[in-house]
């Protein structure tokens, strides 16, 4: 009974003591500011490389709001549109890669990021397979990009994904006229029937979107 008595004691301090160094972290780091910028840009680094990239996000705020025209700032973006691609967040990852485009559009590395924002929209399509807009807006984004970088060392990258996109497309036209013809309407069928020609020229070669299992649940 002591001895339990002793270890449950013990839990609390641990606890205790955990707790305060979490908020005197928080508190120090609310009272941050009128740093260098290589002061922000390596801290930034350190919370990405320990996986803290909420933190990291914010110091990049402070980063942006104090040393707005520092050279580390379009470093700094493309770190961390390529650290939120990583951890799958698609949409923070092209918050970034957007910015960086509206900022530093005449940068001698600008295919780079229009493939990153590319790559970015092809992968979150994985998590979406039904969005239609979202397919429609990165072919657009490809044609862009092939006619602005056609000698782009990301062309065959690029390529790549245009094709998987098309026959996404085509396939997810091609499920709808299905579904049409199964509830009667001929029609209608017969449009999407036609669309999937105009995607993809030969329709026997369509592969099906493939739903993850925990998506059927909601199907």
């Amino acid at each position: 009974m002591i001895n339990n008595l002793k270890f449950r004691n013990l839990l609390l301090v641990i606890s205790l003591g955990f707790l305060l160094a979490s908020c005197s972290s928080k508190k120090e780091s609310i009272q941050e500011y009128d740093k260098p910028a290589l002061y922000w840009y390596n801290k930034m680094l350190t919370q990405i490389s320990t996986s803290f990239l909420e933190d990291a996000d914010d110091t990049y705020s402070s980063l942006e709001s104090e040393h707005r025209n520092s050279p580390l700032v379009p470093t700094a973006l493309l770190i961390l549109a390529n650290a939120h691609i990583d951890e799958e967040e698609y949409a923070l990852a092209n918050f970034y890669l957007d910015e960086y485009i509206k900022r530093f559009a005449l940068s001698k590395n600008i295919d780079y990021v229009r493939y990153l924002k590319i790559k970015a929209n092809f992968q979150g399509f994985s998590y979406d397979l039904r969005e239609q807009q979202l397919i429609e807006d990165t072919i657009k984004g490809i044609e862009e990009f092939k006619a602005e970088f056609s000698r782009s060392p990301y062309m065959p990258l690029v390529n790549t994904m245009n094709a998987r996109l098309f026959m996404a497309k085509a396939s997810l036209d091609k499920e709808i006229a299905d579904l049409y013809k199964r509830i009667g309407k001929p029609k209608a069928a017969e449009f999407y029937d036609e669309k999937v020609k105009k995607t993809w020229v030969e329709p026997e070669e369509i592969e099906p979107v493939e739903v993850p299992f925990y998506r059927y649940i909601f199907e």
